[in-house]
Protein backbone atom coordinates (compact mmCIF):
# COMPACT_ATOMS: atom_id res chain seq x y z
CA UNK A 1 0.00 0.00 0.00
CA UNK A 2 2.76 2.43 0.93
CA UNK A 3 4.65 1.50 -2.28
CA UNK A 4 1.57 2.36 -4.37
CA UNK A 5 1.17 5.74 -2.67
CA UNK A 6 4.85 6.54 -3.28
CA UNK A 7 4.54 5.70 -6.99
CA UNK A 8 1.38 7.82 -7.32
CA UNK A 9 3.03 10.76 -5.56
CA UNK A 10 6.06 10.51 -7.88
CA UNK A 11 3.83 10.48 -10.97
CA UNK A 12 1.97 13.61 -9.81
CA UNK A 13 5.28 15.36 -9.09
CA UNK A 14 6.57 14.56 -12.59
CA UNK A 15 3.33 15.82 -14.14
CA UNK A 16 3.55 19.11 -12.26
CA UNK A 17 7.14 19.67 -13.40
CA UNK A 18 6.09 19.20 -17.05
CA UNK A 19 4.10 22.45 -17.03
CA UNK A 20 0.52 23.48 -16.52
CA UNK A 21 -0.72 21.11 -19.27
CA UNK A 22 1.12 17.97 -20.28
CA UNK A 23 1.93 17.65 -23.99
CA UNK A 24 2.14 14.51 -26.10
CA UNK A 25 5.31 13.39 -27.79
CA UNK A 26 5.99 15.48 -30.90
CA UNK A 27 3.28 18.08 -30.05
CA UNK A 28 4.42 21.73 -29.73
CA UNK A 29 4.29 23.34 -26.31
CA UNK A 30 1.09 25.18 -25.44
CA UNK A 31 1.13 28.75 -24.24
CA UNK A 32 0.21 29.89 -20.72
CA UNK A 33 -3.51 29.92 -21.60
CA UNK A 34 -3.38 26.31 -22.74
CA UNK A 35 -3.69 26.92 -26.52
CA UNK A 36 -1.41 25.49 -29.17
CA UNK A 37 0.47 28.02 -31.35
CA UNK A 38 -0.80 28.52 -34.92
CA UNK A 39 0.39 25.92 -37.40
CA UNK A 40 2.86 27.49 -39.86
CA UNK A 41 2.26 27.18 -43.62
CA UNK A 42 4.62 24.60 -45.04
CA UNK A 43 6.22 25.39 -48.39
CA UNK A 44 6.27 22.86 -51.22
CA UNK A 45 8.79 20.16 -50.42
CA UNK A 46 9.98 19.62 -53.98
CA UNK A 47 10.64 21.85 -57.02
CA UNK A 48 7.96 19.89 -58.91
CA UNK A 49 5.36 20.58 -56.23
CA UNK A 50 6.36 24.23 -56.08
CA UNK A 51 6.07 24.60 -59.84
CA UNK A 52 2.65 22.95 -59.79
CA UNK A 53 1.41 25.26 -57.06
CA UNK A 54 2.75 28.32 -58.87
CA UNK A 55 1.11 27.27 -62.15
CA UNK A 56 -2.25 26.86 -60.42
CA UNK A 57 -1.96 30.30 -58.86
CA UNK A 58 -1.07 31.96 -62.13
CA UNK A 59 -3.92 30.20 -63.93
CA UNK A 60 -6.43 31.29 -61.31
CA UNK A 61 -5.15 34.83 -61.42
CA UNK A 62 -5.24 35.16 -65.20
CA UNK A 63 -8.50 33.33 -65.94
CA UNK A 64 -10.74 36.44 -65.74
CA UNK A 65 -8.61 38.21 -68.33
CA UNK A 66 -7.72 35.26 -70.49
CA UNK A 67 -9.41 36.62 -73.63
CA UNK A 68 -7.18 38.06 -76.32
CA UNK A 69 -8.23 41.59 -77.25
CA UNK A 70 -8.26 41.29 -81.04
CA UNK A 71 -7.10 44.50 -82.69
CA UNK A 72 -7.11 43.18 -86.28
CA UNK A 73 -10.50 41.81 -87.26
CA UNK A 74 -13.52 44.08 -87.42
CA UNK A 75 -16.65 42.77 -85.73
CA UNK A 76 -19.43 41.63 -88.05
CA UNK A 77 -23.10 40.65 -87.66
CA UNK A 78 -23.34 37.10 -86.35
CA UNK A 79 -20.06 37.22 -84.41
CA UNK A 80 -20.25 35.88 -80.86
CA UNK A 81 -18.24 37.61 -78.15
CA UNK A 82 -17.75 37.33 -74.40
CA UNK A 83 -18.17 40.47 -72.29
CA UNK A 84 -16.80 40.91 -68.80
CA UNK A 85 -16.21 43.72 -66.31
CA UNK A 86 -13.51 42.47 -63.95
CA UNK A 87 -14.64 44.75 -61.13
CA UNK A 88 -18.00 42.94 -61.05
CA UNK A 89 -16.24 39.65 -60.23
CA UNK A 90 -18.77 37.71 -62.29
CA UNK A 91 -18.42 35.30 -65.19
CA UNK A 92 -18.18 36.52 -68.77
CA UNK A 93 -21.49 37.13 -70.55
CA UNK A 94 -21.99 35.75 -74.11
CA UNK A 95 -23.25 38.36 -76.58
CA UNK A 96 -24.25 38.20 -80.26
CA UNK A 97 -23.66 40.99 -82.78
CA UNK A 98 -27.06 41.76 -84.31
CA UNK A 99 -27.84 42.11 -88.01
CA UNK A 100 -27.74 45.88 -87.49
CA UNK A 101 -24.08 45.58 -86.37
CA UNK A 102 -25.12 46.50 -82.83
CA UNK A 103 -24.23 44.87 -79.53
CA UNK A 104 -26.43 45.01 -76.42
CA UNK A 105 -23.96 46.00 -73.68
CA UNK A 106 -24.97 45.62 -70.00
CA UNK A 107 -25.65 48.99 -68.26
CA UNK A 108 -25.26 50.87 -71.55
CA UNK A 109 -27.68 49.32 -74.05
CA UNK A 110 -27.20 48.93 -77.80
CA UNK A 111 -24.15 50.49 -79.40
CA UNK A 112 -22.81 50.14 -82.94
CA UNK A 113 -19.78 47.90 -83.44
CA UNK A 114 -19.49 48.48 -87.20
CA UNK A 115 -15.85 48.87 -88.21
CA UNK A 116 -14.54 48.22 -84.67
CA UNK A 117 -12.27 45.51 -83.31
CA UNK A 118 -12.73 43.91 -79.89
CA UNK A 119 -9.94 46.10 -78.52
CA UNK A 120 -11.45 49.31 -79.88
CA UNK A 121 -14.90 48.37 -78.61
CA UNK A 122 -13.58 47.52 -75.13
CA UNK A 123 -11.90 50.94 -74.94
CA UNK A 124 -15.12 52.70 -75.94
CA UNK A 125 -17.26 50.71 -73.49
CA UNK A 126 -14.77 51.40 -70.68
CA UNK A 127 -15.10 55.14 -71.28
CA UNK A 128 -18.92 54.98 -71.31
CA UNK A 129 -19.07 52.91 -68.12
CA UNK A 130 -16.73 55.25 -66.27
CA UNK A 131 -18.89 58.24 -67.18
CA UNK A 132 -21.95 57.06 -65.25
CA UNK A 133 -21.45 53.72 -63.50
CA UNK A 134 -17.86 53.03 -62.39
CA UNK A 135 -14.92 54.94 -61.00
CA UNK A 136 -12.77 52.45 -62.89
CA UNK A 137 -13.88 49.66 -65.23
CA UNK A 138 -11.66 46.94 -66.66
CA UNK A 139 -13.53 45.73 -69.74
CA UNK A 140 -12.69 42.46 -71.47
CA UNK A 141 -14.31 41.65 -74.83
CA UNK A 142 -13.19 38.38 -76.38
CA UNK A 143 -14.11 36.99 -79.79
CA UNK A 144 -15.61 33.52 -79.20
CA UNK A 145 -16.71 32.54 -82.72
CA UNK A 146 -16.87 34.12 -86.16
CA UNK A 147 -20.05 34.69 -88.09
CA UNK A 148 -20.90 31.98 -90.60
CA UNK A 149 -22.03 34.64 -93.07
CA UNK A 150 -20.78 38.16 -93.65
CA UNK A 151 -24.08 39.60 -94.80
CA UNK A 152 -26.31 39.39 -97.85
CA UNK A 153 -26.25 40.33 -101.52
CA UNK A 154 -29.26 40.53 -103.79
CA UNK A 155 -29.50 38.98 -107.23
CA UNK A 156 -32.17 40.39 -109.52
CA UNK A 157 -33.22 39.67 -113.09
CA UNK A 158 -33.58 36.57 -115.27
CA UNK A 159 -31.95 33.97 -113.01
CA UNK A 160 -33.48 30.74 -111.67
CA UNK A 161 -34.02 32.01 -108.10
CA UNK A 162 -33.65 35.77 -107.65
CA UNK A 163 -33.50 37.30 -104.19
CA UNK A 164 -31.14 37.61 -101.18
CA UNK A 165 -28.09 35.33 -100.89
CA UNK A 166 -25.82 34.93 -97.88
CA UNK A 167 -22.12 35.79 -98.24
CA UNK A 168 -20.09 32.91 -96.74
CA UNK A 169 -17.52 34.05 -94.19
CA UNK A 170 -14.77 31.67 -95.32
CA UNK A 171 -14.43 32.54 -99.02
CA UNK A 172 -14.21 35.38 -101.51
CA UNK A 173 -17.75 35.66 -102.80
CA UNK A 174 -18.01 37.05 -106.32
CA UNK A 175 -20.76 38.09 -108.71
CA UNK A 176 -20.26 34.89 -110.68
CA UNK A 177 -20.66 32.75 -107.56
CA UNK A 178 -23.79 34.68 -106.59
CA UNK A 179 -25.37 33.95 -109.98
CA UNK A 180 -24.49 30.27 -109.70
CA UNK A 181 -25.94 30.23 -106.18
CA UNK A 182 -29.12 31.73 -107.64
CA UNK A 183 -29.43 28.75 -109.96
CA UNK A 184 -27.72 30.23 -113.01
CA UNK A 185 -29.04 32.39 -115.82
CA UNK A 186 -32.54 32.26 -117.20
CA UNK A 187 -33.28 31.87 -120.91
CA UNK A 188 -33.35 35.57 -121.71
CA UNK A 189 -30.45 36.82 -119.56
CA UNK A 190 -27.91 39.23 -121.01
CA UNK A 191 -24.78 37.55 -119.67
CA UNK A 192 -22.42 40.19 -121.08
CA UNK A 193 -23.88 43.18 -119.24
CA UNK A 194 -24.21 42.05 -115.63
CA UNK A 195 -24.07 44.96 -113.18
CA UNK A 196 -22.96 45.16 -109.55
CA UNK A 197 -24.48 48.16 -107.79
CA UNK A 198 -22.74 49.15 -104.57
CA UNK A 199 -23.79 51.79 -102.08
CA UNK A 200 -20.96 54.06 -100.90
CA UNK A 201 -20.85 57.16 -98.67
CA UNK A 202 -20.70 59.32 -101.78
CA UNK A 203 -23.48 57.52 -103.66
CA UNK A 204 -24.07 54.37 -105.68
CA UNK A 205 -21.30 52.91 -107.82
CA UNK A 206 -22.08 50.60 -110.76
CA UNK A 207 -19.55 47.99 -111.91
CA UNK A 208 -20.00 45.90 -115.04
CA UNK A 209 -18.80 42.37 -115.70
CA UNK A 210 -19.04 40.09 -118.74
CA UNK A 211 -20.16 36.74 -117.35
CA UNK A 212 -19.54 35.01 -120.67
CA UNK A 213 -15.82 35.66 -120.09
CA UNK A 214 -16.00 34.65 -116.42
CA UNK A 215 -18.26 31.62 -116.39
CA UNK A 216 -17.90 30.24 -119.89
CA UNK A 217 -14.26 31.09 -120.68
CA UNK A 218 -12.88 30.80 -117.15
CA UNK A 219 -11.59 34.37 -116.85
CA UNK A 220 -12.18 34.47 -113.09
CA UNK A 221 -9.74 37.37 -112.78
CA UNK A 222 -12.44 39.56 -114.35
CA UNK A 223 -15.03 38.61 -111.74
CA UNK A 224 -16.03 41.14 -109.05
CA UNK A 225 -15.75 40.32 -105.31
CA UNK A 226 -18.97 41.29 -103.58
CA UNK A 227 -19.58 43.22 -100.38
CA UNK A 228 -22.60 43.08 -98.05
CA UNK A 229 -25.70 44.80 -99.49
CA UNK A 230 -24.43 44.70 -103.10
CA UNK A 231 -27.03 44.26 -105.84
CA UNK A 232 -26.20 41.94 -108.74
CA UNK A 233 -28.49 42.93 -111.59
CA UNK A 234 -28.82 40.71 -114.63
CA UNK A 235 -30.40 42.59 -117.55
CA UNK A 236 -32.69 40.97 -120.07
CA UNK A 237 -31.48 40.65 -123.63
CA UNK A 238 -33.54 41.64 -126.59
CA UNK A 239 -35.58 38.82 -128.04
CA UNK A 240 -34.80 38.03 -131.67
CA UNK A 241 -37.63 36.55 -133.65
Amino acid sequence: MKRTIVHLFGWLLALASAGPIARAVGQPARDASGFLPPVPVVAAESPQAAASADTTTVAARTTPGSYVLDDKRKLLPGDRVSFQILEDRTNAIPLLVAESSELDIPYIGRISVAGKTCKELASEVKMLLEQDYYYQATVIIGLDSLAKVLGKVYVWGPVRAQGPIDIPANETFTAGKAILRAGGFGDFANKKEVKVVRKTPTGNVTLKVNMVEVLEKGRTDQDIPLEPEDFVIVPQRAVNW
